[in-house]
């Protein structure tokens, strides 16, 4: 069974973000990397040296790995993130500043 219908929860309205230039719904209290996951996408950020592609790892904002642009700051980790009303969220290359 559904755990919001257990605990007859009712999450506020969803709103929309921006995700490479696609509008995606996103949910209130949700991190980058839930709505990222939310909408089917598991790899944002490519490494510097040989392009290899990355999501979440540890989840904790420990390893790095989900390095994310949001509102044109780079370097961000997604799993620590909250989603906000009409953020722009773009994948990363590399260190996210034009090197």
């Amino acid at each position: 069974m559904n755990p919001l219908r257990l605990a007859r929860a009712r999450p506020a309205p969803p709103f929309t973000v921006t995700v490479d230039g696609r509008r995606t719904e996103a949910l209130p209290g949700r991190t980058v990397a839930a709505v990222l996951w939310a909408a089917g996408i598991t790899s944002w950020r490519s490494t510097r040296g040989a392009g290899r592609p990355r999501g979440v790892f540890c989840g904790i904002g420990v390893c790095f790995d989900c390095l994310v642009t949001v509102n044109d700051r780079p370097n961000l980790r997604a799993c620590l993130v909250p989603v906000r009303p009409g953020d722009v969220i773009r994948t990363q290359e590399g260190t996210g500043h034009a090197d």
